[in-house]
């Protein structure tokens, strides 16, 4: 049967591909970005999400790709980049990527009373939601986001219909498949109206993603420390421009790949090849991360405080804050500390111990892969033992604040491996509802 289900995907795939080509691109090559077209031949994910948006008729789906692409086109999305948008409209903070919901999905976060009907800012309003829906498309592959449309102070004069509908249609034509649910919290009466023309515009399929919430019950789908306090939460975060938010652990993998660490080796070529099928795997199957944000500070190092600290880890500064996630509890829980004043010399602990009775897998991303040696960053953990993970900057590099690590762990069955290889095809098949999410 899967391989049934399989082979009609592909034929499916290549049917799209093909009339594509021959029944718009021949007719339209103008109207297309090229780019597009070219990823559409290439990229299997990209056709599969059209097609399952269309319950797999292609000749419908063919008409929601040329709409697609033409949108595509006239906004210039493949082009979008930090500076194609207004400096003001990034400050105020009406639109961004903050946190996850109770499902481990990316909250994109659209507070209407910061969006006053202008008809000389809408195309820049509608440009900066393509562009954080395209850099986050790009990270992600496949894996949806929740749309907090939160409506508290709204006014009369915040309410746009034009911006709603450009937004539903964001994601029912130009990127099908990433709405998980639009959050719909304090709307006030005067705007019952308005979002009975929403739903028609979801349409029946889609009408039931939308949740209308208040301060009561919101925490349904977003726990307190993703929600502000404002809505009953207890997260301190407070938008702020530069940097762009997402800074905060938009992804989990960045999008150079993972780390590389001393103890992952072979050929280069072989590096490479894991690289790339680990990233592909874990956005195809939309993997949960169980997520850990680390700060990094460089308070100065103080060799008495590590007498008792094994000479080769007399860099580090045992942590005492711990964070007590499902499967492991990690140390420290907020901040990594790299104890010493010297480039050559900086080194961090991250101590991992495992509080089930399985082996837990576990692998270590950073947002800066470039300029972290993490060793393990791809290993696992016995039950009730501990391990500890070096972390240390590539070539006396600066550390920063900035910089984000992420752990991502799931129990391995008792007949599992935990070589390499064993790993490997571990993270390659591990279910979604495996990977934990506890909330830092």
């Amino acid at each position: 049967m899967a391989e049934y289900q399989a082979q009609n995907k592909a034929k499916l795939i290549s049917d799209v591909r093909r009339r594509f080509e021959a029944e718009y691109v021949t007719d339209k090559s103008d109207k297309y970005d090229p780019r597009d077209v070219e990823r559409l031949q290439q990229d299997d994910n990209w056709v599969e999400s059209y097609l399952c948006w269309r319950h797999n008729v292609v000749d419908e789906t063919l008409k929601m790709l040329d709409e697609s692409f033409q949108w595509r086109k006239e906004m210039s999305v493949n082009d979008l980049t930090e500076a194609s948008i207004p400096r003001w409209l990034l400050e105020i903070g009406g639109i961004y990527l903050h946190g996850y919901d109770k499902e481990g999905n990316k909250l994109f976060w659209i507070r209407v009373k910061y969006h006053i009907k202008d008809q000389k800012t809408i195309l820049d309003k509608k440009k900066l939601i393509a562009f954080w829906l395209e850099r986050y498309a790009k990270r992600e592959n496949g894996k949806p986001v929740t749309v907090m449309f939160d409506l508290s102070e709204t006014g009369i004069n915040s309410i746009d219909m034009d911006f709603v509908r450009f937004i539903i249609n964001c994601f029912k034509v130009y990127y099908p498949k990433y709405l998980s649910k639009m959050v719909i919290f304090d709307m006030p009466w005067i705007m019952n109206a308005a979002f009975k023309i929403v739903k028609s515009w979801l349409g029946p399929e889609a009408v039931s993603l939308l949740k209308f919430t208040s301060k009561n019950d919101v925490q349904d789908y977003v726990s307190v420390e993703y929600l502000p306090l404002h809505m009953g939460g207890t997260d301190p975060f407070k938008y702020s421009y530069p940097p762009l938010v997402d800074d905060d652990f938009q992804t989990p993998l960045c999008e150079n790949g993972p780390i590389a660490s001393e103890d992952e080796a072979s050929s280069k070529e072989d590096i490479e090849s894991d690289d790339k099928e680990t990233l592909e795997t874990i956005s195809n199957e939309e993997q949960t991360a169980l997520l850990k944000k680390v700060n990094i500070i460089e308070p100065t190092f103080k060799a008495e405080e590590n007498e008792k600290v094994d000479s080769k880890m007399k860099a580090f500064k045992k942590p005492l804050s711990v964070f007590k996630g499902p499967l492991l509890h990690i140390s420290p829980a907020e901040e990594l500390y790299f104890g010493s004043t010297e480039p050559e010399e900086k080194k961090a602990l991250i101590t991992l111990t495992n509080v089930t009775k399985n082996v837990v897998a576990f692998k270590v991303r950073t947002t800066a892969p470039e300029k972290y040696r993490v060793k393990p960053s791809n290993s696992s953990c016995d039950p009730g033992a501990s391990v500890d993970i070096v972390v240390s900057p590539h070539g006396g590099l600066t550390v920063s604040a900035q910089d984000r690590f992420l752990i991502m762990a799931a129990e391995m069955e008792q007949s599992s491996g935990t070589g390499p290889a064993e790993l490997t095809q571990f993270w390659k098949e591990v279910p979604r509802n495996k990977v934990k999410m506890p909330y830092c």
